[in-house]
């Protein structure tokens, strides 16, 4: 896959820049993880980068969201594997998630969400964030309450641990914070 061809597939079906932010993240989270994992990073990140880009696409329908995302990965060259994790982080579908890459997503599409969220309750900027602070805000019921954190706990199915699990998403994050303009 080429990232500039991707990009330009995300500028053509996503307009809301929070969710760009938010893809940006996942993709970053994700490539951390592939390290972290000894994962394929660009096929991890691809998955990370592409796996909302239907969202704006279906919003009339959200029970279809991802069914068209995984097929406009497929389009730009994913891989089945890219393609089944796109489509099984969709809960709606109760499809089971079977592989690590699948897993990762699934945890890392909502660590995005929060660690977004925590960056701009921290004057806008996550460059002072620290990883303590995201998993305070994870404690707290009522902050960023779309997060599903039950979905970030389940970092445990791909062998880290929550402090972990965080930290490396937090430090992820801050190496793009100028993409996200945060």
């Amino acid at each position: 896959m080429d990232r500039e061809e991707v990009l330009a597939s995300i500028d053509a079906n996503v307009q809301e820049k929070d969710m760009r932010q938010h893809m940006l993240a996942a993709e970053a989270i994700m490539r951390a993880l592939a390290r972290r994992l000894g994962e394929d990073e660009d096929e991890w990140g691809f998955t990370g980068l592409l796996h909302d880009i239907d969202v704006e696409l279906v919003e009339d329908d959200p029970d279809s969201h991802s069914k068209l995302g995984a097929d406009i990965a497929e389009e730009r060259g994913g891989s089945e594997a890219m393609c089944h994790a796109i489509l099984c982080h969709n809960e709606a579908h109760d499809i089971p998630r079977e592989t690590k890459l699948d897993k990762a997503l699934f945890c890392a599409d909502p660590l995005s969400g929060l660690i977004i969220a925590a960056a701009l309750a921290h004057a806008s900027e996550l460059k002072g964030l620290a990883a303590r602070s995201v998993l305070k805000r994870f404690n707290e019921e009522g902050f960023a309450a779309g997060v599903k954190r039950e979905r970030i706990g389940q970092c445990q199915e791909i062998g880290l641990e929550l402090e972990e699990f965080v930290a490396l998403g937090l430090k992820a994050t801050k190496e793009i914070a100028a993409d996200l303009e945060l």
